[in-house]
């Protein structure tokens, strides 16, 4: 059904589709059942990836590749480019898709209850521990385990997680008894690995082991018409979602190309959600909608439209700090809370966003 379906999308122009076939389809494709146990309900519905781009066909290449072999994955990309969504799909594509996909952000949990959740722990093992309980590996036993932003996890925390991939075993806190570490790990990361272990954050041979099998995936900005493609799918699904048949205006249209979408995918999708909202027919995109520059608010405060990436609010935010700081780095840095290094780091990235944007521009 979906070579099908692709096939329709090569030969036909999607905007002169019957939306709501189209839409059909593609809910069909994602509720698609296959046989096997399906604890997590992850296969009720095929992964979609959507690209014809040359940096989305390799991709598809290499997660062909790699799916069906047991080796650790690191998938790298910004935030927004949709590193979960390729976990995955490589998890689907591989040998053991019946059993269970457990996703965990390391940024996301309280530092001292990282390894409980990772590793389970026994009753009474700590204040709170009131029953016993699996943790992440545990509960993957037999599939995949994705760790999301593993640049984020504590370096102590680090050397535990590399035990266990070395030694294939792990205790429960508070635990005597050794269980065997049987999953798949898929790590992920919005920095650049080998950047992370220059600033420390990231131990080298915890990377080594990780990146058996290192994924880059494209920003929506290298990824050309995929853009306007992908635009179209969005838009197709909220008009069967609300009943409406509302379309992007020609200004959009020509928008969508000249955006760099530093947010990507995610932000592609939130904005012509947004768009749709705010539409009566035509949906309109603008530069004045995406523009950063701090709205009124009170003296030496910023604000940020709703709907503005992380690594976009992280950038006005450095910004402002650097200006009230008259340019001291220095300073800003010690007030924003990070080593000089990482600050120099930073602008350095939005430097070259800048170039990348004026290129495109040109």
């Amino acid at each position: 059904m979906e070579d099908a379906l692709h096939a329709v999308d090569d030969s036909t122009d999607l905007p002169s589709l019957d939306e709501r076939t189209l839409a059909a389809f593609h809910l069909g494709i994602r509720r698609e059942v296959t046989k096997g146990p399906d604890p997590r309900g992850l296969r009720r519905r095929v992964i979609s990836l959507w690209g014809q781009s040359e940096p989305m066909t390799k991709l598809f290449g290499m997660i062909d590749r790699v799916a069906p072999t047991r080796a650790n994955v690191l998938i790298i990309g910004e935030s927004g480019t949709g590193k979960e969504v390729v976990a995955q799909r490589l998890h689907q594509q591989s040998k053991i898709s019946h059993c269970p996909f457990v996703a965990v952000n390391c940024g996301a949990i309280p530092v001292n209850l990282i390894e409980a959740e990772l590793f389970g722990h026994e009753r009474g093992s700590f204040t709170g521990a009131v029953r016993d309980h699996k943790g992440v590996f545990e509960r993957a036993t037999g599939g995949t385990v994705f760790l999301d932003e593993i640049t984020e996890m504590p370096v102590e925390m680090q050397v535990k997680l590399l035990r266990v991939l070395e030694s294939g075993a792990f205790y429960r806190v508070g635990g005597n008894e050794e269980i065997a570490a049987r999953c798949r790990i898929v790590a992920a990361t919005n920095r650049s690995p080998e950047q992370a272990v220059q600033e420390g954050v990231l131990r080298a041979d915890l990377l080594y082991r990780l990146a058996e099998f290192p994924l880059r995936l494209p920003a929506l900005r290298e990824r050309g018409a995929d853009v306007e493609m992908m635009a179209g799918r969005f838009l197709v699904e909220l008009n069967v979602e609300y009943g409406e048949n509302k379309r992007f205006s020609v200004l959009s249209t020509r928008f969508l190309h000249e955006h760099t979408w530093p947010g990507n995918v995610r932000e592609l999708k939130n904005s012509i959600h947004r768009a749709h909202i705010l539409a009566d027919e035509e949906l309109e995109l603008s530069a004045a909608e995406f523009s950063l520059e701090p709205v009124a608010c009170p003296k030496h405060c910023v604000a940020v439209p709703i709907g503005t990436s992380v690594a976009d609010m992280e950038r006005v935010l450095i910004t402002a700090t650097l200006s009230r700081c008259e340019g001291s780095k220095r300073q800003a840095a010690t007030i924003l809370g990070v080593s000089l290094k990482t600050l120099y780091n930073r602008l350095h990235d939005y430097e070259r966003l800048v170039r990348t944007a004026s290129t495109h521009a040109a």
